[in-house]
């Protein structure tokens, strides 16, 4: 598998990359990366055993649970994956009402995550802002061509846009009420994978969850780690990005009330019909985590 990931997989890719320094699984060898795009389509590979796991906004997850994808949460990993940036006369969500947007799809990690942000504030997502999407040139480059008003970033994308002075943060779920409170990147597992193998989806977890250990306490060797596998070229994006994202918050907050909160919104955005604890029974298995939690003490 291709090891140089897209920009949509920078952050799943520091966690599998630090992951390597571990040695949780017996055989680094029995490991495969797929890439995937963010989103939807990681839900939809899960679900049919393309993938076996993977980190994912928890928004699209919630939409596939809905619709019936095989596929549960495992675990809330980290917090802060997004950055709104936005150009003159965009310096809260309410003045994106009729402005453009940058996403790379509908139905991408970073379409679904504005969409609750917008309905958060009684905007309709549907009709309220005008979604550009673009495969090429990339919605980074149209924000910063001056082509749209706005662009929700991913990392390595917003430590670029610092660098070359483009725009302004509106909103960094990393800091900013009440994004910053809720997981965004979850577990994710194919259900019939979890259910046959517990053991190996315990070992998967564990390594997962030391790897952000050691993303939060030792940023500079895991950030090298990554570089040197090819993960990803860019160190000193690694470094600030793990500097900056909260990786240590998985012991505190708890992933039922990440699922809660954002099958709140996308109910009030229209994207899905089902009520959260619906969503929960029907799409969480914590059973692992709860007792990695317990074993895995700070």
């Amino acid at each position: 598998m291709g090891l140089m990931q897209s920009r949509r997989q920078f952050l799943t890719t520091l966690l599998l990359g630090a992951a390597g320094l571990l040695r949780s699984l017996p055989s680094l060898a029995d490991i495969q990366y797929v890439t995937s795009a963010s989103g939807a389509p990681v839900a939809a590979a899960v679900a049919d055993g393309t993938i076996d796991f993977s980190l994912n906004y928890a928004g699209p997850n919630i939409i596939a649970i809905e619709a019936g994808l095989p596929i549960v949460t495992l675990a809330g990993v980290h917090v802060g994956c997004f950055e709104l940036f936005g150009h003159e006369g965009v310096r809260s969500i309410a003045d994106l009402k009729g402005r453009s947007v940058g996403v790379q799809a509908i139905g991408s990690s970073q379409h679904v995550y504005l969409a609750t942000m917008l309905a958060y504030i009684g905007f309709d997502p549907g009709r309220d802002v005008i979604w550009v999407t673009s495969a090429s040139p990339k919605p980074s480059e149209l924000f910063a061509d001056g082509k749209v008003d706005a662009f929700l970033g991913f990392a390595p994308e917003p430590q670029d846009l610092r660098a070359r002075h483009i725009g302004h943060v509106v909103v960094n779920s990393a800091v900013d009420r009440p994004w910053s409170q809720y997981f965004c990147c979850m577990m994710i597992g194919n259900r019939e994978f979890v259910r046959k193998y517990p053991a190996a989806t315990k070992r998967v977890l564990r390594a997962i969850l030391k790897a952000a250990d050691l993303c939060a306490t030792q940023p500079q060797p895991a950030a090298r780690r990554i570089v040197d596998g090819g993960f990803t070229p860019r160190y000193d994006y690694a470094v600030e990005t793990l500097n900056e994202l909260p990786y240590d918050k998985w012991r505190e907050y708890d992933p039922e009330d990440t699922m809660r909160f954002y099958a709140l919104r996308l109910h009030e955005a229209g994207l899905i019909k089902s009520t959260p604890q619906k969503i929960i029974v029907e799409g969480t298995d914590l059973r692992a985590f709860n007792e990695l939690k317990r074993e895995l003490k700070a």
